[in-house]
């Protein structure tokens, strides 16, 4: 038997392996996608009365966010038909207009209140710092962090706080529909959605005798006794994904954390081109890794062989074939031309839910590669100590910044961040 064959055979065989990975992919992500069914706005049977409905806190911390939808952002947390609420915006040091914006907004409404946010001390981030300044005047039973991009439906507020009091939850976090404009937005972020409905399922974040937990920073309600038990936002003083690891906390502290698809109640735009969404998810994905080297290694691999090669190889097949060049090329082309139809056909399904032109589905080898690129250099950027630059402050500089997170050198490792 020759080596040639044995090569041959190998190849063949992780070939028809990554098609069947993805059939199963296709399988996980239609059922992932069908078990997110919408939360729906609360009827009037599900509202909580007005004299009883507790004091919601909404904490929206703001930086450098004259360019985006601040103003309309606030306008749809003032504009709530809920009774019993009060927002708190932090101006974290911004450089632009952001606090003028803020004060204009807020003379409009007397039960949003503006902080002049101070620069964070040594060990903090700049968000976590908002959040914290903003908490520390907060005055809720519940307390709601979001996100300057966030636009709130008319019954948002008053559907989640029914939902989170009638479920006896201490959290619930909400999954925004995400907009997505431009084109490179409409080739990443479908993938970074995919990675999630397979990554961690919602079934398995709501059990409570699972670990696996998320908070979306964009619309996050806590009860206040909850999130003191667990040290509040000085617990998450260094993390760039504080979210998630508050999540973690909540729920590691015994707290009935609950998340919900709530696309009729919430939308953002989290990324408007190829810039931001190269800086903001630099900043992120080493944190989904856990700041492992070993697992960003392998993640880059598994993305490459098995979801950019495969359509690399069949566009070299078919050239080859036209050419008439001698090869493996034919045994070649029929798996891996069915595997990238398969990714056509798992992220149709994707971009459907989204609401975005099925087309985009062919762009799949595109956006992950993409992401690829991203987890890379986030690794670099992180692991190095050359820092990562967001909203004009730097992350993850040991020179003078923050450097790895309290716990990265046992379940973390030397970089940790969303």
């Amino acid at each position: 038997m020759s080596f040639e064959f044995l090569a041959l055979s190998l190849i063949l065989g992780m070939a028809w392996m990554t098609t069947l990975s993805w059939a199963l992919g296709l399988v996980l992500t239609v059922r992932g996608i069908a078990r997110q069914q919408p939360l729906a706005p609360a009827s009037d049977e599900e509202t909580i009365p007005p004299s009883i409905a507790p004091l919601v806190s909404i904490l929206v911390p703001a930086r450098n966010e004259e360019h985006r939808v601040i103003s309309a952002c606030l306008s749809s947390m003032a504009n709530q038909d809920y009774p019993n609420l009060e927002i708190i915006a932090v101006n974290d040091r911004s450089t632009d207009a952001t606090g003028d914006m803020l004060r204009r907004t807020a003379l409009k409404d007397p039960r949003i209140q503006i902080i002049d946010g101070v620069e964070p001390p040594p060990g903090w981030l700049g968000k976590p710092h908002a959040l914290a300044q903003a908490w520390r005047v907060a005055r809720g039973e519940w307390v709601l962090a979001t996100d300057a991009d966030m636009i709130y439906s008319r019954s948002a507020v008053r559907t989640a706080v029914a939902c989170a009091v009638g479920g006896n939850y201490d959290a619930l976090t909400l999954i925004p529909r995400v907009i997505c404009l431009s084109f490179w937005e409409r080739v990443f972020m479908p993938t970074f959605g995919w990675f999630m409905i397979i990554a961690l399922p919602i079934k398995r974040v709501n059990d409570p005798q699972r670990r696996e937990a998320i908070g979306v920073g964009g619309f996050f309600l806590m009860r206040r006794a909850a999130l003191e038990r667990v040290g509040g936002y000085e617990a998450v003083r260094d993390e760039v994904a504080e979210d998630l690891r508050m999540a973690e906390l909540l729920k590691g502290a015994g707290a009935r954390l609950r998340i919900e698809y709530a696309p009729e109640l919430i939308s953002t735009r989290m990324q408007t081109n190829l810039r931001e969404i190269w800086e903001g998810f630099t900043k992120n994905l080493f944190a989904g890794a856990k700041f492992s080297l070993i697992r960003t290694v392998f993640g880059a691999i598994s993305i490459f062989f098995f979801a950019v090669v495969p359509f690399i190889v069949a566009f070299t097949s078919v050239v080859m074939l036209i050419a008439h060049v001698r090869g493996p090329w034919a045994m070649l082309l029929i798996p891996t031309l069915l595997t990238w139809t398969l990714q056509i056909a798992t992220f149709a399904v994707v971009n459907k839910t989204w609401g975005l032109p099925l087309g985009y589905a062919l762009t799949v080898p595109l956006g992950q590669t993409l992401f690829l690129a991203i987890l890379l250099n986030s690794a670099v950027k992180i692991a190095t100590g050359s820092g990562v630059t967001w909203k004009g402050r730097k992350l993850y500089d040991r020179a003078g910044g923050i450097t790895p997170p309290r716990g990265a050198a046992t379940e973390r490792s030397p970089y940790e961040n969303t």
